[in-house]
């Protein structure tokens, strides 16, 4: 993960002093000698992170502090403070900031400490801001019984706690996304971010963007850096759904992400190292798209170490009972219903249903029975009419 610092020291040679202690440890590092600099910075994108002075030529650092708290980025304040500031750095921690030091900084590391820790609150925020921008799915898994499906499990749980790239097909609605966070929650990464994001669900010529992020002028409109889900999911895993759309030359720049664990940014020259496990999915047959120069080759070895496909429900319908059961539980604490089962001809109706939309089909199709059941049994005649008029 790659952080950016922002010094705002008026004493040119303590703030080199920090801006080359910083760098040494890994950090991208940008100086300011005023608080008209240091706002110039703040507002390029340039400061994930702000080392802040208290007194300075234009004005109190406590008071910019106050600024800087109300910034969309809202990025941790380090205040460094000479002795006689102290009390005034106490009240300044009352009012947002993350921490205060004070000079002369005699050990880096205390500074390094304090940076560390910051920078466990800025992956928090791009965490959450990412979840709050997605559409994700229930963490709920939907369990199976058929022997196929144990085994897919199995090879599943092996490929969590190894933390390999995994490639996961299956036709639309059969649950690709629920088995990826199944990873995501059996191995180590599960207290990592789990970051998905859909292929075909964003235009080419943003998807590039949107995994990796960007500098300030990468291109017209880039006002700020921006942050790519590659970043923000260091640590964790990407969940690359529906890869079977992305465009070849970004196919080309994500294998070399993956194989070197580090990436630069659009219009960027830093390389930024993650540690980031990559999970992939489609509903398309990939070695077909190889054959027709749509998919590349090399990125599909490299994505498949692990190969898990999911079968339609068509062709696992020993497995309808079970996951009914699921969908009712799980409707009833989100619809603050109480069924308890189903009747026999309704349940055969489903099992012998062709699912064309899968799982997620069968999802839908509970929610709605359950909206229209009165009792605490869903009847045949609580399940839609395709469904029904194949039954009688």
């Amino acid at each position: 993960m790659s952080y950016t610092i922002l010094v705002i020291d008026d004493e040119e040679h303590a703030r080199h002093n920090i801006s080359e202690y910083m760098k040494a440890s890994g950090y991208e590092v940008f100086e300011a000698g005023t608080i008209k600099e240091g706002r110039e910075y703040l507002e390029k994108g340039d400061g994930d992170i702000v080392v802040l002075d208290v007194q300075l030529p234009d004005g109190l650092g406590i008071d910019f502090l106050t600024e800087i708290t109300a910034m969309p980025s809202k990025p941790p304040v380090i205040l460094i403070t000479g002795y006689g500031d102290i009390q005034m750095a106490v009240d300044a921690m009352k009012n947002g900031a993350h921490d205060f030091l004070t000079k002369p900084i005699m050990d880096p590391e205390i500074l390094v400490d304090s940076i560390s820790r910051a920078t466990e609150i800025i992956q928090m925020r791009r965490e959450l801001n990412h979840f709050r921008q997605s559409q994700q799915n229930s963490n709920d898994f939907v369990m199976g019984n058929s022997p196929e499906f144990k085994m897919l499990m199995e090879h599943a749980a092996k490929a969590a706690s190894a933390s390999v790239s995994v490639l996961i097909t299956g036709e639309t609605g059969t649950g690709k996304e629920v088995l990826a966070r199944f990873i995501h929650q059996s191995g180590l990464r599960a207290k990592k971010p789990f970051i998905a994001i859909n292929c075909a669900a964003i235009q080419p010529t943003v998807l590039e963007s949107e995994l990796f992020g960007y500098e300030q002028g990468a291109f017209t409109g880039a006002e700020k850096r921006k942050h790519g889900l590659m970043e923000v999911a260091d640590g964790g895993i990407l969940f690359l759904d529906e890869i079977s759309s992305m465009p070849t030359d970004i196919q080309a720049k994500l294998l070399r992400a993956i194989e070197e664990r580090a990436f630069r940014r659009v219009g960027g020259t830093v390389l930024i190292n993650v540690d980031v496990q990559v999970l992939a999915a489609s509903n398309r047959d990939v070695q077909e798209l190889i054959k027709e120069d749509k998919f590349r080759e090399d990125l599909y070895y490299r994505l498949k170490v692990v190969d898990l496909h999911l079968k339609p429900l068509r062709e696992r319908k020993q497995d309808i009972p079970e996951l009914v059961g699921f969908f009712i539980n799980k409707y009833n604490m989100q619809m603050g219903k109480n069924v308890l089962n189903i009747a026999p001809d309704a349940m055969e109706a489903l099992v012998n249903y062709k699912w064309q939309g899968n799982i997620r089909e069968l999802s839908n199709i509970i929610q709605r029975a359950m909206l229209f059941c009165d009792g605490e049994k869903i009847a045949l005649g609580d399940l839609p009419m395709d469904i029904t008029s194949k039954a009688k």
